[in-house]
């Protein structure tokens, strides 16, 4: 199904409630399942987190995560330590072609018995849950920060400490660091020096609650949107911390190039367009933020910006290949783009109105394009796609505009 988003200015001052992070969400859900003592409130509603939590208490030898990319990784290394249990992890046709060989080798070099079911280095695998016979791994830190968080949110369960050796720059290091800091949350011991991660095992959780932030990736759409908006237009977001664990809090710093002003307080932040843009070109490296990179892409094209992004290999393997995608539907605004293997080149046009933007079965492109119709009446095909990770989105949306 559709959606059609008329021309039309947003009213100012409004309220929006976010849902729990999606990323501390499956995390916290798969070291529960570890570790059952912790007692989790404001999960995500999202569609990924719902199939986490399916998955973790599934009684049926085969499941199926669809397209939820994050719970593929997770579950590799969840069900490769539940001693005794046969798991076939398998997932929609994308999910079939997204590579897991680095997580997967990385896995059986500390003893775990996992084999491809269709093509070597992807889903769907078999795996034999069983104690893990070595504490030591290395393994490329330039591909998904996801594989490393894997492994490192089973760490507390092994015999002796295990020892992570991370090979090259690390991608999404924000996303490292939040899972170091959940497991030191609730109680396990790590540290990480020199590029190498040590987890130290804990024969005790004791019981505790934790309260998950709202997701400050779900967050950019709206900083795009009053970006996009006219001075002084603003909306709050309660509940949102200034020392978050979540690497797309950098939208506070990107955004200030595009006039908007973050504004902290003990039940929130404010987001309000305070100023135009602080000049015609925005260039950034994107290593800790890749999610942000289609938000960011239709903010400038919005703003009439050319626009310059780095570091974003990773999107070749998300959902869909976003930089892909992102050359073909903004192209179809209007717009002059250039993409290579891990850049974007935007020369911002005046932007075509009325049209069809494709999804490409990615929540993220349509949430990201959304944020124009400030500027140009537009459709979003298969409207749907976001309760992948906001199921309420075109909800709030709306709620904007009454």
């Amino acid at each position: 199904m559709n959606i059609f988003l008329q021309k039309k200015q947003i009213n100012s001052k409004k309220i929006l409630r976010i849902c729990g992070s999606k990323s501390e969400s499956n995390r916290l859900l798969l070291l529960q399942a570890l570790f059952p003592s912790i007692h989790l409130e404001n999960l995500s509603t999202s569609d990924d987190t719902k199939i986490m939590m399916e998955a973790l208490k599934s009684p049926f030898e085969t499941i199926n995560i669809h397209h939820a990319g994050t719970a593929m990784r997770f579950l590799t290394a969840f069900f490769s330590i539940y001693e005794g249990k046969k798991t076939i992890l398998t997932g929609s046709e994308r999910m079939k072609e997204r590579p897991i060989k680095i997580l997967v080798e990385a896995l059986q070099k500390l003893g775990a018995k996992i084999d491809y079911l269709e093509k070597e280095g992807f889903p769907p695998l078999q795996i034999i849950g069983k104690k893990m016979e070595n504490n030591e791994v290395s393994l490329q830190a330039n591909i998904s920060s996801q594989y490393i968080s894997a492994l490192a949110l089973i760490g507390g369960t092994f015999d002796n400490e295990l020892k992570i050796n991370l090979i090259g720059n690390c991608t999404s290091l924000p996303y490292i660091k939040m899972t170091l800091s959940l497991l030191e949350q609730i109680g396990i011991t790590t540290s990480f020096r020199n590029n190498q991660i040590f987890i130290k095992k804990e024969k005790k959780i004791e019981p505790k609650t934790i309260t998950i932030e709202p997701d400050w990736s779900s967050a950019s759409y709206f900083y795009s949107l009053v970006a996009l908006s006219n001075v002084g237009t603003s909306i709050f977001l309660p509940s949102f911390k200034e020392n978050s664990l979540q690497g797309d809090k950098k939208l506070v710093e990107i955004y200030d190039f595009f006039g908007v002003k973050t504004i902290f307080n003990k039940n929130g932040i404010e987001i309000i367009k305070k100023s135009e843009p602080k000049s015609s070109f925005f260039s950034y490296n994107m290593t800790d933020t890749p999610d942000i990179a289609q938000t960011i892409s239709v903010t400038c094209v919005g703003l009439g910006i050319d626009c310059h992004l780095t570091e974003l290999h990773t999107l070749k393997i998300k959902e869909t290949d976003r930089l892909s995608a992102l050359q073909n539907e903004l192209q179809k605004l209007g717009q002059i783009v250039k993409i290579t293997e891990n850049e974007i080149f935007i020369n911002s046009q005046k932007i075509l109105e009325n049209i069809e933007i494709d999804t490409y079965n990615d929540h993220r492109m349509a949430m990201a394009f959304a944020s124009l119709f400030p500027k140009v009446s537009i459709v979003i095909k298969n409207k749907e796609v976001v309760s992948k990770s906001y199921p309420n989105f075109w909800k709030d949306l709306a709620s904007l505009i009454d």
